[in-house]
């Protein structure tokens, strides 16, 4: 009789030493527990703050994905994908976790994987606006993993902002080379986004009578003035979902013990935590442009001298949209099929929030796999 006792009281021993050496290691910042960015790369570009990164060939024969391993592929597919990431979140949530990492899925499905760095903007950076991303540094990019790869066409799978910035270049330039497009949480119709629909109720109607009635425009202020930091995009962020946030924090408590699962809150933490700025004039053309004007919902938007009409937009499309996302509503990112030309062209929605459809637990088995076989019926 004493003999499970004694088994029993040791395990609760091993549990409560284990439980309290991850709090300690957790409130102590050990490094073991961010595990983010661990799949290999190389920069194979550069132009001013961004970076082009190469994800060469997987050295294992098997991944690890949540609780299941998936095969890697032998042979790679023709065109590459392109990564296209928003601003403000880093390049983290594409290679979150080795056992949660979309780069890492990719290539075991079988693709050539880049990922496009914006790199972080500070103060004196802060002119960069939606020309220079969509219409400069993305061409730039592009151009750089066609040179690298050796093959004329390539595929782009993009993200929130990054969709956008993928969008208005398609757009502008008519990129024949461009052979399919991917967009994920990226709104098109800014008055249907849910928490920007619900801004622009107050915000629309003075703004357009301050352009009637003044000569203000915020485009004439300096954009230096407008920089948003790091740390008010993580607030603003986390502000949409502040439920969600305690409950993180919840969950975590009641799993201290599981040592994976510690390391994963931190790293995701980290990532929310550690937002990139705003260059000024991205809040610009973002307030004023896209989404008080809500030109791109029209199909087409101006920048300079240059216009993006998403009419020209005829590669196949998939649009992906998560059917708890309070930040970007559904209808916002099905708007795209209304204006491209594509005869491909598709919408899906994925489990998850804004963040989760993208990175969350049920996102290989869904939103990942969803993108990728519609990838590999396209890239040969």
């Amino acid at each position: 009789m004493l003999a499970p006792l004694r088994r029993r009281l040791g395990q609760a021993r091993q549990t409560a030493s284990t439980t309290l050496a991850n709090a300690a290691d957790w409130f102590g910042g050990d490094p073991d527990l961010f595990r983010a960015e661990r799949t290999p790369y190389e920069v194979i570009h550069r132009f001013g703050l961004m970076r082009v990164r190469y994800y060469p060939p997987l050295a294992e024969d098997r991944i690890r994905l949540g609780d299941t391993t998936l095969p890697v592929a032998e042979g790679t597919h023709i065109t590459p994908v392109v990564l296209v990431p928003p601003l403000a979140a880093s390049t983290l949530i594409f290679d979150l976790l080795p056992e949660r990492s979309l780069v890492r899925y990719l290539r075991a499905r079988g693709f050539a994987i880049y990922l496009v760095d914006w790199g972080a903007p500070r103060r004196a950076d802060a002119a960069l606006g939606v020309r220079d991303y969509a219409l400069r540094l993305l061409p730039d990019a592009l151009t750089a993993v066609r040179a690298h790869s050796g093959e004329p066409e390539v595929s782009i799978l993009a993200y929130c902002m990054g969709g956008l910035f993928s969008l208005i270049h398609a757009g502008a330039a008519a990129d024949s080379a461009l052979r399919n497009l991917v967009v994920v949480a990226s709104p098109v119709d800014m008055h249907d986004a849910t928490l920007a629909a619900t801004t622009l109720k107050w915000l629309n109607r003075p703004a357009r009578l301050l352009r009637r009635h003044s000569d203000f425009r915020l485009h004439d202020v300096d954009p230096r003035l407008l920089q948003v930091p790091g740390w008010l995009n993580s607030l603003a962020f986390r502000a949409t979902s502040p439920i969600g946030s305690l409950t993180t924090y919840l969950r975590l408590a009641r799993r201290l013990g599981d040592r994976d699962y510690v390391a994963a809150h931190t790293t995701t933490g980290r990532w929310l935590s550690d937002m990139l700025d705003y260059p000024g004039a991205i809040v610009q053309d973002f307030l004023v442009t896209l989404w008080i004007d809500n030109a791109l919902a029209g199909g087409r938007v101006t920048f300079g001298d240059t216009e993006s009409d998403l009419g020209r937009i005829d590669c196949p499309l998939l649009a992906i949209a998560g059917d708890d996302d309070r930040l970007i509503g559904a209808n916002s990112v099905a708007r795209v099929l209304d204006l491209v030309t594509s005869a491909d062209r598709r919408f899906v929605r994925a489990p998850g929030g804004h963040a989760g459809v993208f990175a969350g637990r049920e996102a290989p088995s869904h939103s990942w796999r969803i993108a990728a076989d519609w990838l590999a019926a396209r890239s040969d």
